[in-house]
Parts: C-alpha cells; sequence; structure tokens
C-alpha cells in the first residue's frame, strides 16, 4: 500500500483534518499528501514530541526554511536553538588567541570586581608618596617612599599589561622603568585569569586513575611526573601553569615523603631528615603480605598516615580529585589529611553552618571519609595549640605523622604572635615539620624566627632552596599589584632536637659537632 510511506498518527491527523467521505481511495489519499510534502524531507515532521502533531499541512507549510537553515517542526523549536546559541556565546567569552583584556574592562565580570578591589585599596608605589607600611622584603617597593604626598589608590592602568599600577599617567610615566621589571609577569597574570574564564573546557583538569604497582613514578620534574602518571598530555605553557596550581599542594609533600625522592643526602637533605624521613616512608611503603579476599588473606593494616596541615587556606578547599592524587603516589598506603587553622573553611561556603560540638565531635570537625577508598579529611576552625592542650590529637608517632606549613609567615611582622605558642608544641611531638615559602628571603626570615624562639631544640632537617614542584603560574597580590609570587617557591623542613641514650663510658675530652644541621 502506499499509506505505508505515512506514520499512523500523521495518517490519523490528516483523516480528521480532512472532510472527504469515507469511500475515498488509500491510493488518492496518498498522492495528495505526496503532493504537499516535498521529496527531500519526507520524514523531517516525524518526530517525537510531547505535544501533539500538527496537520500535514500545516507541518508542510512549517518545513519551508531559509537555505541552508535546520528544518524545525514549529517556532518554538527555532527559538529554542537561537537561546542555545545565545547561552553558548555567553559561555564562550574569549578565545585563546584574544585573552588580553583591561581589568577594569574585562569582558568577565569577576576579573571587574577585582579590578574595581584594587582601585579602593592599592597604593602607588611611586617614590614622592607617603610610606603606607612596613617594608615586608629588601625588595618591597614599599622602601622607596620617602616622598612627602599623601597616599594614593592606583587609578591608571598600565597599557601593556592591563593591570592598574599607578595613580596618574604623570606617575606611571615617571616610573616606568621600574614597572618594567615585572609587567610581562602581570600581563601573563592578566592571560591566564582571562583563560580561567574563558569558559573553554579544560582537559588539564582530568586526572588519571592509580595506576599499575610495576608503573613506578618518576619525580624528577613536572614533566617526568605528569608523563609517569599519564596524565593529559599538555602542550601548551598556559596550560602546565594552569594545572600545576592545584597539584603544587599534595605533589610537594608526596615529593619529600616519596622513597623516590629527588630530594637526598647530595641534595638539601640533611642525616637527621634522612632518619626522620626513613620512618615515614617505612610506613608509606609496606612490604607485600600476600593479603587476599578470602578468609586466608586476611591481613591487619596498618593505621592511616595522618598529615596536620597547619594554617590551612586555600589548600583546604582544593577539589578533593587533587589530594586524591597524593594517594596515588602511595597506593599501598592510607592517609588522613587534617586542615586546622581558623581560615580553614574559605571559599567553602556551601558546607556552611560548621556542625555543632557535641560531646562526640567537641571541636565541631567536618569529616569527609573514604574519598577514593584510601583518604579521609577532617577539618578544624580552631588553631592547633587549642586541639593540642585537649590532647585530641595525641600521641604523635614519628612513623605515622607529619606537619605540613604552606606559607605559614612564621617570622612575617603580621602572623608571627599566631605561631609563638604553637611552636613549641610542635617541636615537642618531635615529628617532621615541612615548610613551605613565597620567597628566599620569606624562607630565610621563617628559619630566622624558629632559630631564634625555638632556643636550641631544633634541628634542621632540609636546607631552604627551590622546590621542584613549585607552581608554575605567578599570582598577583590585589593590595600591592607589585607584589608577585608563585605558589610553594621553596621548601624545607625542621623537627624538634632528639637526645639519644647511650651508655657513659667516661667523659670524653673533646665534645664533637652535632647534627642540628643550622650551620650546615
Amino acid at each position: 500500500m502506499a499509506s505505508n510511506s505515512i506514520c499512523s498518527r500523521c495518517l490519523r491527523q490528516a483523516l480528521h483534518s480532512t472532510n472527504r467521505s469515507l469511500h475515498l481511495s488509500h491510493r488518492a489519499f496518498a498522492s495528495s499528501a505526496a503532493k504537499q510534502q516535498p521529496p527531500s524531507q519526507d520524514r523531517k515532521i516525524h518526530q517525537a514530541t510531547r505535544q501533539r502533531a500538527p496537520a500535514v499541512e500545516a507541518a508542510a507549510q512549517q518545513q519551508s526554511t531559509p537555505a541552508g537553515g535546520p528544518p524545525y517542526p514549529d517556532k518554538r523549536g527555532r527559538q529554542a536553538d537561537k537561546q542555545h546559541a545565545q547561552e553558548k556565546e555567553r559561555r564562550i567569552l574569549l578565545q585563546p588567541n584574544n585573552l588580553f583584556h583591561s581589568f577594569t574592562r574585562s569582558p568577565a565580570p569577576e576579573i571587574r570586581k577585582r579590578a574595581q578591589f584594587m582601585r579602593k585599596n592599592a597604593y602607588c608605589p611611586h617614590p614622592d608618596h607617603q610610606p603606607t607600611r612596613a617594608p615586608a622584603s629588601p625588595d618591597d617597593l614599599e622602601a622607596r617612599k620617602t616622598g612627602s604626598l599623601p597616599p594614593a589608590h592606583v587609578q591608571h592602568e598600565c597599557p601593556d599589561c592591563g593591570v592598574p599600577v599607578s595613580c596618574s599617567a604623570d606617575h606611571f610615566a615617571d616610573d616606568y622603568a621600574s614597572h618594567l621589571e615585572i609587567c610581562d609577569l602581570l600581563r601573563q597574570i592578566n592571560e591566564d585569569d582571562h583563560d580561567l574564564h574563558s569558559g573553554r573546557f579544560f582537559p588539564e583538569f582530568e586526572y588519571p586513575p592509580p595506576q599499575i604497582d610495576e608503573a613506578q613514578v618518576n619525580l624528577t620534574n613536572w614533566d617526568t611526573l605528569l608523563y609517569s602518571r599519564e596524565f593529559n598530555a599538555v602542550n601548551e605553557e598556559r596550560s602546565m601553569r594552569q594545572v600545576t596550581r592545584l597539584l603544587t599542594y599534595p605533589i610537594t609533600v608526596g615529593s619529600i615523603l616519596h622513597e623516590l625522592s629527588p630530594y637526598g643526602l647530595n641534595d638539601r637533605l640533611l642525616p637527621e631528615g634522612l632518619r626522620s624521613l626513613s620512618a615515614l616512608r617505612y610506613t608509606m611503603h609496606p612490604p607485600r603480605t600476600g593479603a587476599g579476599i578470602d578468609i586466608k588473606g586476611l591481613r591487619p593494616n596498618p593505621p592511616p598516615v595522618r598529615l596536620f596541615i597547619l594554617g590551612a587556606r586555600a589548600e583546604s578547599s582544593l577539589p578533593r580529585e587533587v589530594w586524591i592524587q597524593l594517594s596515588h603516589l602511595f597506593p599501598r598506603a592510607s592517609f588522613h589529611l587534617i586542615f586546622i587553622g581558623p581560615e580553614s573553611m574559605s571559599n567553602r561556603d556551601d558546607e556552611f553552618p560548621l556542625p555543632e560540638r557535641t560531646p562526640q565531635n567537641p571541636f565541631g570537625a567536618i569529616v569527609e571519609d573514604r574519598l577514593g577508598g584510601q583518604m579521609k579529611i577532617s577539618t578544624y576552625v580552631d588553631y592547633f595549640h587549642t586541639l593540642h592542650d585537649a590532647q585530641h590529637f595525641a600521641p604523635y608517632d614519628p612513623y605515622f605523622d607529619c606537619f605540613v606549613l604552606f606559607h605559614p609567615g612564621l617570622g612575617h611582622p603580621a602572623s608571627s604572635h599566631e605561631w609563638v605558642e604553637t611552636l613549641p608544641q610542635l617541636l615537642s611531638t618531635k615529628v617532621p615539620v615541612i615548610c613551605t615559602g613565597y620567597t628566599d628571603f620569606d624562607m630565610e626570615r621563617d628559619i630566622a624566627w624558629v632559630k631564634e624562639h625555638s632556643r636550641g631544640e631544633a634541628d634542621l632537617l632540609m636546607r631552604p632552596g627551590e622546590n621542584r614542584f613549585r607552581s608554575l603560574r605567578w599570582d598577583m597580590n590585589d593590595l600591592d599589584p607589585g607584589d608577585v609570587s608563585c605558589g610553594n617557591f621553596g621548601v624545607w623542613a625542621f623537627r624538634g632536637k632528639r637526645y639519644e641514650a647511650d651508655e657513659y663510658r667516661g667523659k670524653k675530652e673533646e665534645e664533637g659537632p652535632g647534627s642540628g644541621g643550622w650551620d650546615r
């Protein structure tokens, strides 16, 4: 039958819409329907929709679209496609070759808001202005201010980097030589920030799953790590900067604690540091015990390794997939990450209000369990010395515990008072403390502060130096556009001094130097 070329729904609608008599032959109806419907689009109207199908004549009229346009069944379909195209244009703000924009006139509202904050809080670094604060380092531009002009907020943007850096065009031109030292970095920061708000898909943020035990990881540098861990190929420098900005936190810790660590006795690690790290590596790289899923394969599992991250800020709000990469470096060990600090819930507004303090949870900890099967995360919005006085984490074990301080500012004038009570408690645990810093001056200032306040009760485990897994992306301080830094630039470590008991064999004539390592 010729009527088989039309679906039953359309045939029913056609029969109801016509007033022809029932004795009309099926062949005549099929020929009339074929004249109304274009031969090239004979099946376009037969689409599954929630509404009733229109008549054959109306559908044939709605199929007449401009040349090259998609054949829509009704006007609502064209409007939906137009809205989808507009949403796609709004979502994709910038293209890879169009990432440089002025902060004030940026297409991203978040960056425009950031520029407004800088104009209200950042001050012009020109030497003719009066100082607004004490210099933080010898390279701080605030140390140059010896003039009599009152402080003024930044209003003029550099045309080369697009960042507000001066109060006026005259001061910008007068101090242009000093700005040239960081202009290229500020432009790179500008483009990286716009790249994050461009709406593009970020394949570099897709992290690999665990590997087989036979595949060894290479911790020489970022390139060898990403290759040996089978990350997606990162072929652009900007994508490399974006991915290392997040991974620098777990990989910095893992690169020091791993048995294949690039840091050894020939590279900044001291004998006391090797002793402390060997204890942790013994736990994090356990021997195979022949465990299985049956009764005969039952084996006792060691407790998880506790990493106390004190003064936690941005690292506590990282995506959990980032921290799980730490457990992938140690497939036969489990971890318990403990974020402690009054700012440990920053950028985590979705989890507020905090849990109530109950006898079962006296400090209102936020617990995230079974992350990847090998990791647990707890967050305490409190100071460590408060938890330590309550013996909340006691006892401490050098085989299972380690402290991590990301940019703690131990010697910074604005934050050193917060660590005065915490430092003696850290030294009393005899557990290694890994610290990072923004610059060499920042680390040297922290080491001098620890050496002064420890009064000889601390051992240096690792000499300060550049971190192999520092963030390759540079960040700008919104309160001072001339202050640029990168996350975890340098790393060093210390621990409370340990006294070894030995048999007394008489007084020695000459006492040898200790192994503290501060003067090495």
